[in-house]
């Protein structure tokens, strides 16, 4: 983990623009301390490490991870478990994977989304692929591909390798997580464990919001590496806890996760095949949900709880061919099935024991997915990238009412994009053109949770251009895109589901500048649109305009920072109306956010990070929010508004 905390951007492809990175990364000039937002890596990618510090407070879970990367928002719903939204898209249009495994949560209204289940310092890097510009993790990804990994290093000589880490914040925020690894040259063993608790925050107005949690993972990984080029892995994964959310009847009192993976890689096999990988995958999820374990009943009202689970279970295999020097080609094939059941009780005199109750199977999902992506060296600066995808998902509604009570259906989908990137021979600059397809069928929510089993598959057609430049004190980049999506599947608060049509446009940006060794600049800034074609009017769930501003000070043993966050009004709303993941309320105005930060390294390898967030104690909600519910104790408000001023003072140490 040598130099853990003075890069936030891992390697990139061996290009001119990479290697002017990478160049640039092995001087101070603009090492950063505190990461404010990630920016563009590559061509629509945006790479970062996890562990890494960052202003505001570090994440406690993956959607509050990437809410920082250009072009991400986040819909409160209480102090965790927020739903990632990219672009104006969420849900199933945004294909998450831990370890290349699918987490599918099991709450109708989404408690518990993927990034639910995710702890950012577990893992050792996290990567976005923005729009429909690749096939290889799955189809239907209209907004991107969020990748979170472990990358455990094959050990040199026997020996531990440790990272561990401790913040203690306001309203009771209290986080601990220890990543240690044992192993030789022959082998690995690596266990991670985490612990995350939160009483309720205030907002700037000083009101309490149901917000409190409490959450626990482990992890347990046994790695055969017999040589340099071949890694076999098995992999153990539980985690549960308890949440509170702000925005309805009910809270999460159990998200009970057991994951079971085995992954194999070998490289360098022949001239030919560069490197095969396959993989198989189990996922349990236990999810609790009353509204009574953390919250007083209403008086008058009945006990009642849910308990959906889901069981996911997947495989994959791809293989890498070199057909020549200039030309790449991975080929592979992946496999998914996951079924949901549900059971509930309630009860008027007392809470029920929801164990006596019989699961009911609603739906069943299948599908099967091949897929290709090659990238053809055209000379020393130009580059293609293309890929084809086809998938065949078959749904079984096992439900004895509703629509398609009863019966299956059939989707047959397909993604393609082609890109075409340039290096600049003169500058360390990239510009890249891609036009990409994907093809989304419709979700377990979209058809169970609002009720139309029969809804089209989404298909998606997506411009994208930009450029990334990266000289010794200058790195930035920009990015636009520009999407048409037939029968685009719009949500109704009254719980119904239809097709549409409709656009988004948008772009984003990033910059940074060192003003000497021990300075820098910094902004950020993303914009988009959305139309609904069909019923002409604005398309519901687009975040406003939002710019970051950032300066910071670094001598390698101190610095201090500032990040200043603006958010413009919306008024382009499309009100009951967006996705499974929330409706618009209404308009909502603008506000800024200032936050200060400071950091001290006592040695090598270890750091103190110390920030106040929202220094001015500003009172305010996000655009794309979840709307107040009515919680005995706690005055309701429109939307959940986000933490007021908070302190927080974390510690960590890597040992290599």
């Amino acid at each position: 983990m040598k130099n853990l905390f003075l890069r936030a951007l891992p390697l990139v492809a061996a290009t001119p623009l990479s290697t002017a990175i990478l160049a640039e990364q092995s001087t101070p000039m603009l090492d950063e301390v505190v990461v404010t937002a990630p920016r563009m890596s590559e061509p629509l990618t945006v790479v970062t490490d996890p562990k890494a510090p960052r202003q505001p407070v570090p994440a406690h879970d993956g959607a509050d991870y990437l809410k920082n990367i250009p072009g991400f928002s986040v819909i409160r719903k209480g102090g965790t478990d927020g739903d990632p939204v990219l672009r104006g898209l969420a849900g199933s249009r945004l294909n998450v994977l831990m370890d290349g495994e699918s987490i599918l949560g099991g709450c109708g209204m989404r408690m518990d989304p993927p990034t639910a289940y995710v702890f950012p310092e577990s893992y050792d890097r996290i990567t976005v692929l923005k729009g429909p510009q690749t096939v290889l993790h799955g189809g239907g990804n209209l907004a991107g591909t969020a990748l979170f990994e472990r990358k455990t290093r094959r050990f040199d000589a026997a020996g531990v390798r440790a990272f561990g880490g401790l913040l203690l914040g306001s309203f009771g925020r209290s986080d601990v997580m220890a990543d240690v690894t044992a192993g030789a040259p022959a082998g690995y063993v690596r266990a991670i464990v985490t612990r995350t608790t939160a009483n309720d925050y205030e907002d700037g107005d000083g009101r309490k919001v149901h917000s409190a949690y409490n959450r626990w993972s482990g992890s347990l990984l046994g790695g055969w590496t017999p040589d340099a080029i071949t890694r076999l892995e098995l992999s153990v994964d539980r985690s549960n806890g308890e949440a509170a959310y702000a925005d309805r009847g009910m809270d999460g009192a159990r998200f009970d996760r057991t994951s079971y993976g085995l992954r194999f890689e070998r490289t360098k096999i022949s001239a030919l095949v560069e490197k095969i990988e396959a993989q198989a995958f189990h996922n349990y999820v236990d999810h609790v949900m009353d509204n009574f374990t953390l919250r007083a009943k209403p008086m008058a009202s009945m006990y009642m709880i849910n308990n959906p689970d889901r069981t996911t279970e997947g495989a994959r295999a791809s293989g890498k061919l070199a057909l020549s020097g200039a030309t790449a080609l991975t080929l592979g094939l992946d496999y998914q099935k996951n079924r949901h059941t549900l059971r509930s009780a309630k009860s008027m005199m007392a809470a029920p024991d929801i164990n006596s109750v019989a699961r009911t199977p609603d739906m069943t999902f299948e599908n099967i997915g091949v897929f290709g992506e090659l990238t053809r060296t055209l000379g020393a600066q130009d580059r293609l990238v293309g890929g084809l995808r086809f998938d065949t998902l078959d749904v079984k509604n096992e439900k004895t009412t509703g629509s398609g009570a009863l019966s299956s259906t059939t989707n047959r989908t397909r993604g393609a994009f082609l890109r075409y990137e340039h290096d600049v021979a003169a500058l360390p600059l990239t510009t890249y053109v891609g036009l990409g397809r994907a093809e989304r069928p419709a979700d377990w929510w979209e058809r169970s949770t609002y009720n139309n089993f029969y809804l089209a598959p989404e298909k998606g057609n997506q411009l994208d251009a930009g450029a990334i430049y990266a000289a010794e004190r200058w790195r930035a980049s920009l990015s636009g895109f520009y999407t048409k999506i037939d029968d685009f599947i719009l949500t109704r608060n009254n719980n119904t589901a239809r097709n549409i049509d409709a656009t988004t446009y948008g772009a984003e940006a990033d910059l940074g500048y060192a003003l000497g060794r021990r300075w820098k600049a910094s902004a950020a800034l993303a914009w988009m649109r959305g139309n609904n074609d069909t019923d002409g009017v604005p398309l519901a769930q687009i975040p406003p305009l939002e710019g970051r501003l950032g300066l910071q000070y670094d001598d390698k043993t101190w610095s201090f920072g500032a990040l200043a966050r603006m958010v413009a009004a919306q008024d382009r709303v499309h009100a009951g109306y967006g996705s499974i993941v929330g409706q618009d309320i209404g308009p909502t105005p603008g506000f800024s956010v200032f936050s200060l930060n400071a950091g001290y390294r006592p040695k090598q390898g270890a750091l103190v990070t110390a920030g106040i967030d929202n220094v001015f104690d500003r009172i305010y909600a996000e655009h794309v929010s979840r709307a107040g519910a009515a919680v005995a104790g706690y005055m309701q408000t429109t939307r959940v508004n986000e933490p007021g001023r908070s302190f927080w003072l974390k510690a960590s140490i890597a040992l290599d």
